[in-house]
């Protein structure tokens, strides 16, 4: 199966930032990981599209294995949108207003 371009709306590549930035004030290594771990599952949604169970309003949540974040995105015509990297215990379905653009 072919993959499909994945995209991250913009506040999904500010929270990724700040989530970077956080942990490498804290341990550079593990900010390098977080990143590693955000590709890896940019990679696997591209892939596999349709491997992550539904969750809210027509989305997707990839859950990251070794930090408590989970990519939420949706699948449009041909391309995938990362809607947010949300963290699993804050502020639930505070990107549901995104769904709109």
């Amino acid at each position: 199966m072919a993959e499909i371009r994945v995209e991250l709306h913009e506040d999904a590549i500010a929270e990724a930032r700040a989530i970077r930035e956080w942990y490498a004030a804290r341990n550079p290594a593990a900010a390098e990981a977080f990143m590693a771990e955000l590709d890896q599952a940019r990679e696997q949604i591209a892939e596999f599209p349709e491997a992550w169970a539904p969750y809210v309003r027509h989305t997707r949540r990839y859950l990251m294995r070794r930090f408590p974040f989970s990519v939420v995105y949706r699948k449009q015509r041909q391309k995938i949108q990362v809607i947010a990297v949300a963290h699993n215990r804050r502020r639930p379905g505070y990107w549901k207003r995104r769904l709109r653009t």
